[in-house]
């Protein structure tokens, strides 16, 4: 069937629209700030035969790409060979099984069948955030357990709704091995009923251009996907490029897990080989394969945007399984961490390696962690239980064309933090400080973003900290002899007295009573190119601005910027003055 370019864009374009209106609609009804406010989930479409992506919401998590669609394929798999019960119209499946294609146990997927004349014609999906699925510690991220099922409750695909209506059954048994229950149905409707918009939303696009065009518009724009994928490869030489990124710890063994990876260019297709990455860990850093899957897929989309997001796009990017690696883990090992900061140094391992053979699209690393902070406790003033789940921005890496951006959301999606002020209302915490992390962006002709520097403190009762980040024991990676980023840095303040993790920034089970705080500096981008090319006005405005102090200014761009007709002297301690330009001196 030929269509003509104007109704396969407005086909294109029309998907999308499905769902962004079920990102939009999941979000405004759910009940947990993660989700409402943070927007910590996703909805895509998803193929009847194999799973593969069509098409996902513009403002869903990119990580989820690869995951909900490895997710969908198994599930049409288990449903084949009878490992999972038939659907039926208006079924909705529940799963949150790590090595069934997810991330983490509190990523939690619905899955619906979309029916066309009778038969499956696609699925729709989504993933949402819960704040808890139980485990040994709230909100799920145990910083040092040591199998699965201390991370909490695990499901396999089964039918939560069975034409339409809740099993009670299902969800009693859900309800019974998590926290704060009583409030998961505010999540629980709010994600069935953003696939039921999904499915309205579907049906009249199908209406309004028939099953044939449709069909025929998914399949040509799949192929459109992976030329216009393999026409941007084909910029790169040919040729090998090796890179290396770090995790601090697995949290329960304090040395770091190696990413080793070689990614080799040939005609028009990439192959990505983890080899020599460090083994399975202890601790919960492994991750399953849809989630490193997922994470070479998230960072060429952040080199080449331009494409569209679409199974087609992956098909020229070829993973060989890391298997005997963190990165490939298999049950029972632990991987509350793999989603939310393995991913991230996956994608900054993609980085570096093409840093070099791609100067003007790949940017030095990004701050690299989601920052996971959950706090779990009994609200006296309310007389009832709650658990907050906190992420934060960092900075970006500085690139060809600018700086990086400040307390950008991380690497792996388009969540951003609550607001602090539904945070507080929500919860018994006051925020004493929340504001850029001044210094944290590493030094380069473009500098990196800053991080975001928060101090959270416990009113009332007693509760539990618990947290999950990463980059503590190194800073995210310059590029092109930019220096790195910040590290990222926790500490804990007990009855006055304060407290560094010995995992730097992982912790679980800290006990906190009123008066307690945790204070969280995350880190800052790296630089990008040699931070004595940098335009010393720019150096200029940003002491001026009061980003750097003199002293570090001093310390990371130098004396005398090389190259430039303008000289800096720092030979003052509280001034700034300006050789060789016609301007006053900047205090």
């Amino acid at each position: 069937m030929n269509l003509d370019p104007i109704t396969l864009s407005v086909i294109q374009a029309g998907l999308q629209q499905v769902c962004d209106e079920m990102d939009l609609s999941f979000s405004r009804a759910a009940f947990s700030p993660v989700i409402a406010e943070a927007n910590d989930r996703s909805d895509g479409i998803y193929a009847a035969d194999d799973g593969s992506l069509i098409a996902q919401g513009a403002q869903g998590l990119p990580v989820f790409v690869g995951t909900m669609q490895y997710s969908t394929r198994t599930l049409i798999q288990m449903i084949a060979e009878g490992r999972a019960p038939a659907p039926k119209p208006d079924d909705i499946y529940i799963v949150n099984d790590p090595y069934l294609g997810g991330t983490h146990l509190m990523d939690v997927r619905f899955a619906r069948p979309f029916y066309r004349n009778g038969e499956i014609f696609c699925w729709l999906s989504n993933t949402g955030h819960w704040p808890d699925t139980g485990g040994s510690v709230p909100g799920g991220f145990s910083a040092s357990a040591t199998a699965v099922e201390q991370e909490g409750l695990r499901l396999p695909p089964v039918r939560l709704f069975k034409e339409g209506k809740l099993d009670e059954e299902i969800f009693s048994i859900i309800s019974s091995n998590i926290r704060v229950a009583d409030q998961r149905i505010g999540d629980v409707k709010a994600q069935a009923a953003a696939l039921m918009v999904g499915e309205d939303r579907l049906n009249l696009l199908m209406d309004r251009y028939g099953d044939e065009t449709v069909t025929a518009a998914i399949a040509e724009l799949r192929i459109r996907a992976s030329a216009q994928m393999r026409a941007f490869i084909s910029e790169i030489p040919d040729g090998t490029y090796p890179s290396t990124a770090y995790v601090d710890s697995d949290g329960v063994v304090n040395e770091p897990l190696k990413i080793n990876l070689a990614i080799t260019k040939a005609r028009d297709e990439l192959t990505f080989n983890f080899d020599g990455s460090s083994p399975p860990c202890m601790g919960p850093m492994n991750s399953v394969l849809a989630t490193t899957l997922s994470s070479v897929y998230l960072a060429m989309r952040h080199i080449f945007p331009e494409v569209p997001i679409s199974a087609g796009a992956f098909e020229p990017l070829n993973v060989i399984r890391p298997e005997g690696t963190f990165l490939d883990a298999v049950y029972p090992r632990p991987v509350s961490g793999c989603a939310a900061e393995v991913s991230q140094r996956i994608a900054e391992a993609v980085f570096a390696a093409l840093a070099k053979a791609l100067p003007n699209r790949v940017t030095a690393a990004p701050a690299g962690t989601s920052g996971n902070f959950a706090l779990g406790g009994h609200d006296p003033a309310r007389a009832r239980d709650y658990v907050m789940y906190q992420i934060s921005g960092g900075g970006y890496g500085g690139n060809a064309d600018h700086d990086g951006l400040a307390n950008g959301c991380s690497t792996i999606g388009i969540s951003k933090a609550p607001p602090v002020e539904i945070m507080e209302q929500a919860f018994p915490v006051l925020y004493r400080k929340y504001a850029l992390r001044e210094g944290s962006g590493g030094a380069g002709q473009r500098r990196g973003g800053f991080g975001l520097e928060y101090d959270v403190e416990l009113r009332r009762g007693e509760a539990r900290a618990s947290f999950v980040m990463d980059h503590g024991r190194f800073g995210p990676q310059g590029a092109l002899g930019g220096a790195d980023g910040a590290p990222n840095h926790v500490t804990v303040w007990q009855n006055g007295e304060p407290y560094t993790p010995v995992h730097l920034s992982k912790e679980q089970d800290i006990p906190l009573t009123p008066g307690d705080r945790v204070h969280v500096c995350t880190p800052g981008g790296g630089g990008y190119g040699d931070p004595f090319a940098r335009d010393p006005e720019a150096v200029l405005e940003d002491v001026r601005l009061e980003r750097y102090t003199v002293s570090q200014a001093r310390e990371m761009f130098g004396v005398v910027l090389s190259g430039s007709p303008v000289a800096v002297d720092f030979s003052q301690t509280d001034r700034l003055r300006v050789e060789g330009a016609n301007q006053s001196p900047a205090d």
